[in-house]
């Protein structure tokens, strides 16, 4: 089996279509997504609509929970706030329904999800070899996949230590070896430098993770936002990678 794994698209519906024919170019048989579908970008109703249709799986992240008011605003700092604002005020009932049932963690045999991690599946950061001590610590999957910090994570724990760090475009690993913890980075605000479209494919059948980055018309995105009025940050820190 290939599954293609998703997170913190933020409705950038341009980066999840580079992304998108990707993963058909791949031929893959299933796609995960571990939230945050929302929140940030300008396109919420439509990224919405293609992970409703194409994801047989996919968790919230802590903006999909705010939008629908499960979180609180003064929970996000001012940009996101904001942003968290908008797309309450322009959410159309279905894609509200869709976030409104999802939850923030899941499995799969084999595989535990988190948007976050396991210690808080919606907020906690794994950002550190700590962090993903204790998220192993916690849990007894093989593999554990993570979103939320919008960085491409690969980390190996033997039973004693954690290893490894941030992965590159091209980075693979194998599944047959000690226990992971990856985060395949954001689909639509890239964090870490790289501007592209993140995104991992999982090949059950050889044992093998590949980290993926995908070129988009990062401009077109900058271009909606600030058609709607988005704080401009929001747009600048697309084409930096931030």
């Amino acid at each position: 089996m290939r599954i293609a794994v998703l997170s913190d698209i933020h409705a950038n519906y341009h980066a999840l279509e580079a992304v998108l024919r990707a993963v058909d170019a791949e031929g893959v048989d299933e796609l995960w997504c571990l939230g945050d579908t929302v929140g940030y970008g300008p396109r919420p109703n439509r990224c919405c609509a293609a992970v409703r249709e194409r994801a047989s799986l996919c968790l919230a992240g802590n903006h999909d929970l705010a939008v629908v008011g499960a979180l609180g605003d003064d929970a996000f700092n001012g940009d996101a706030a904001a942003a968290v604002r908008w797309t309450r005020g322009v959410l159309e009932d279905e894609p509200r329904a869709f976030l409104a049932g999802l939850r923030a963690q899941a499995a799969r045999p084999g595989v535990e999800l988190f948007h976050g991690s396991p210690l808080d599946p919606v907020w906690d950061y794994v950002l550190s070899l700590e962090r993903a001590y204790l998220s192993f610590q916690l849990t007894s999957a093989p593999l554990l996949l993570v979103g939320h910090s919008h960085v491409a994570l690969s980390l190996a724990f033997d039973g004693e230590a954690v290893a490894g760090g941030v992965a590159g475009e091209g980075a693979a690993v194998s599944l047959d070896g000690p226990r992971l913890l990856l985060n395949p980075g954001s689909v639509g605000q890239p964090r870490g430098g790289d501007p592209r479209a993140a995104w991992l494919l999982l090949d059950l059948g050889v044992g093998r993770a590949t980290f993926r980055r995908e070129a988009y018309p990062v401009e077109r995105t900058q271009a909606e936002i600030r058609e709607r009025g988005l704080p401009e940050a929001l747009a600048w820190r697309l084409a930096r990678g931030e």
